[in-house]
């Protein structure tokens, strides 16, 4: 999100639970459209109101899996969000060989890309330093 749109807009990367690793196929995979995830780490849900984060000051949030949209949605009861599905395959496991890993990662990142722009629109240029 913030390489195509910059970081006018406050992102918080969120789970059902926090899985403290990041798939080093999703790095390797975002590495080549120039998006950094090595240093990434996600929180759950439960950890964000348990650090503080105030979940109503978010306007959006975008699931990827039905667990996150049902997550997401009970937090409705409470909060006033937007939820949207964004069903992407998790490609965790599908491929046989490294190859067939990278492939089935850039599949689901250019799925999210395409969820990206259709929502979002084309990404914004960025001007040079």
């Amino acid at each position: 999100m913030k390489k195509f749109y910059g970081t006018d807009t406050y992102v918080q990367s969120v789970g059902v639970k926090n899985d403290l690793e990041i798939n080093g196929f999703s790095i390797a995979v975002c590495a080549e459209i120039d998006v950094e995830l090595a240093r990434h780490r996600s929180r759950s849900f439960d950890e964000m109101e348990q650090w503080g984060d105030d979940l109503s000051s978010f306007d959006l949030v975008i699931a990827l899996s039905p667990a996150s949209q049902r997550r997401a949605l009970e937090l409705t009861r409470f909060f006033h969000l937007e939820v949207e599905y964004w069903p992407v395959l998790d490609p965790t496991g599908l491929g046989e060989n490294r190859e067939a890993n990278l492939t089935q990662f850039r599949s689901a990142r250019d799925q999210i890309v395409k969820r990206l722009i259709d929502r979002f629109g084309p990404p914004i240029t960025q001007s040079a330093p």
